[in-house]
């Protein structure tokens, strides 16, 4: 994995839109997926990596039980794949972990959290096509098929019916991006991306670095230092809580940060007068 530091806002611009021009079409067309993480010394998991116990074995319970009790007539005919991307679009622990195609918005995510803004952040940047050489051929074959880059819901089902078929489609773990449905409208807004690894006790960070030579993921590391910067700027550009998080708690959220003092605050007054 390549680490690159960030040194000001323009320098951050060129690394997040860095190897996004796609030469046959003569447009930037990225093949990159980005992840913000609030510090740059936390580990690429997934939310079932951090419940104490076996993610294998708790994998299945969590799934089972959220079906039974989430149970509605309209999801009747709802996937195995469409249940697990549900379940971990309303919290719940699984194997899935979140991206988006959008750099700002990784951005967003990295510089949200007043709590860690004293602290270094990162945006893991994942090459699609790169990591989906590794798919196995049942995958690469329905995949080629609709000419794209990312699978779906529907892509994946039609090969893997069940995450039991979709572990045994290669001895070795292998990593799949998808698209999800638009849900809701935070989906959509967020750009949202999900990858799922074919075992879900190995964390992602590990199957990264099965490969260190080749060039599957990178990380741009922001200094504390630039945070404030970014964070203000992505204000001004309308990436917020508002726009990802649509209805009053996004509007709460919003607020609640927009209005914490900053670190040069100056007058008790300063902040009252920015909106």
């Amino acid at each position: 994995m390549i680490d690159i530091v960030a040194t000001d806002w323009p320098d951050l611009q060129r690394l997040l839109f860095e190897d996004t021009f796609d030469a046959a079409l003569g447009r930037y067309r990225s093949k990159w997926i980005y992840r913000g993480a609030a510090r740059s010394d936390r580990e690429l998991v997934t939310s079932l990596h951090r419940i104490v116990g076996d993610p294998a074995g708790l994998e299945g319970h969590l799934l089972r039980n959220f079906r039974k009790y989430a149970y509605r007539s309209d999801l009747h005919d709802y996937s195995e794949w469409h249940w697990i991307t549900l379940a971990q679009h309303h919290g719940l622990p699984t194997r899935l972990l979140d991206w988006t195609s959008s750099p700002y918005i990784a951005l967003h995510f990295a510089t949200a959290s007043l709590e860690h803004q004293d602290e270094d952040a990162a945006i893991w940047c994942a090459h699609v096509v790169r990591c989906h050489e590794r798919l196995p051929a049942p995958l690469r074959e329905v995949q080629a098929q609709h000419h794209c880059d990312l699978l779906t819901l529907e892509m994946l089902a039609s090969v893997a019916p069940t995450l039991p078929d979709f572990d045994g489609l290669a001895a070795a773990p292998f990593i799949a991006f998808f698209e999800p449905p638009a849900l809701d409208a935070r989906i959509v807004n967020q750009y949202a991306m999900f990858s799922v690894l074919s075992d879900p006790a190995e964390r992602p960070s590990a199957w990264f670095a099965r490969f260190p030579d080749e060039p599957l993921v990178r990380r741009i590391l922001i200094p504390a230092a630039l945070k404030w910067e970014v964070r203000d700027k992505l204000d001004q550009a309308g990436i917020t809580e508002r726009l990802l998080f649509p209805g009053l708690d996004g509007l709460a959220r919003w607020l609640t940060r927009y209005y914490a003092p900053g670190p040069r605050t100056t007058s008790a007054g300063g902040d009252a007068e920015r909106r």
